[in-house]
């Protein structure tokens, strides 16, 4: 009977008890602070277009159509995947906004487009303004970056739904194009050649594998182990940021000699190449037509991974495929080496069925 009796008392003790948003889990307060914490950042990529501030409900836009004849939007949405654990376990989150920002735009660009603006959706388990304040000005930078405004977003604080230190993040962009300039994979035909850009590295793909690689060698992120001649640690190499090719491109993609951009993402050359290809070629790339990083190299060893597979999952220092005219390969390397970007011609278009071969 006692038990009971003390098992009501509890219930009232509970029942008695006032509760609260943030007993709850949810801090508003803190959401608050860390909105002052990076407002300043965000305002810094507003421009003429942007119509609204942070306080409003939504992010406005006013699109300049006297530049266009007949203008399409292009969007794009994506993530960072799991390259955020690993951010997370080495404590710095000072880079992954840019890779959200181009993991966003840098698909735009593919349609030929202009990015136009960013939005962002941080969702955590438990609200840490300086942590906060570290990703959405990562995020605000890779705004500045692509020459893009960040004109809204959202931190969601969701005990319950996350641990104590989870965070995930997503990422919105929009652009425009004339229609008539949307970049076409029937331009494409058998002699075109397959040129590219370089990557700063994994970018934010293939992070899984990455690791998987890292637990079961027991790597130590914090160690250098030679992998660059700059003496960085094999986290620092892993965190660099995802290169954004929204200034690089501009002046070729307005040139109208670009007839196929593949961002290389998730997929690695097999299943991105071919998506702006028609189905009568094929893409035939040559892999000795760059110096892969030596990071791809150590996961590869450690991870004793196959080949194919590597070129799967990974860009392989290979972050952008431009397919050109011949004829057109000297101007597209004047314009880009003007951006400060090399041009590299690795592959051809050939007849076939929509296959992409590295040979």
């Amino acid at each position: 009977m006692k038990n009971n009796i003390d098992n009501i008392d509890k219930r009232k003790e509970f029942s008695s008890k006032e509760l609260s948003y943030k007993n709850s889990g949810v801090n508003i307060d803190k959401a608050t602070e860390a909105i002052n914490l990076f407002k300043n950042k965000v305002s810094s990529t507003f421009n003429k277009n942007v119509l609204n501030d942070l306080a409003s409900y939504a992010g406005l836009f006013q699109i300049d159509t006297g530049n266009y004849i007949n203008p399409v939007l292009v969007s794009s949405t994506d993530g960072v995947g799991t390259k955020l654990l690993l951010a997370k376990q080495i404590g710095d989150f000072s880079t992954i906004g840019q890779d959200l920002v181009a993991m966003c735009v840098n698909d735009i660009l593919c349609a030929g487009a202009k990015p136009l603006f960013f939005l962002d959706y941080l969702a955590c388990g438990k609200l840490i303004p300086s942590k906060i304040k570290e990703i959405v000005e990562s995020i605000a930078q890779g705004c500045k970056i692509a020459d893009i405004a960040l004109i809204g977003g959202e931190t969601a604080e969701m005990p319950g739904v996350y641990k104590k230190d989870d965070i995930d993040l997503a990422g919105f962009a929009v652009g425009i194009i004339d229609k008539e300039k949307i970049i076409n994979k029937n331009s494409v035909k058998r002699g075109d050649i397959v040129c590219a850009l370089s990557s700063s590295g994994p970018h934010s793909n293939g992070y899984s594998l990455i690791r998987k690689i890292i637990a079961v060698n027991n790597l130590d992120l914090n160690k250098d182990y030679e992998i660059t001649k700059d003496s960085l640690s094999l986290g620092k190499i892993l965190l660099t940021p995802t290169k954004i090719y929204v200034k690089a491109l501009e002046e070729l993609i307005n040139s109208g000699k670009i007839k196929g951009l593949a961002h290389i993402t998730g997929g690695g050359f097999y299943e991105n190449i071919n998506r702006v290809i028609p189905q009568n070629c094929n893409v035939q790339i040559n892999r000795k037509s760059w110096k892969v990083p030596e990071i791809f190299k150590f996961l590869q060893k450690k991870g004793n991974v196959d080949e194919k597979e590597m070129y799967r999952v990974f860009n392989m220092g290979i972050g952008m495929v431009i397919i050109l005219d011949k004829k057109d390969f000297d101007f597209a390397g004047k314009v880009l080496n003007k951006r400060g970007e090399n041009l590299l011609e690795i592959g051809i278009i050939t007849e076939g069925n929509g296959k992409v071969e590295i040979i």
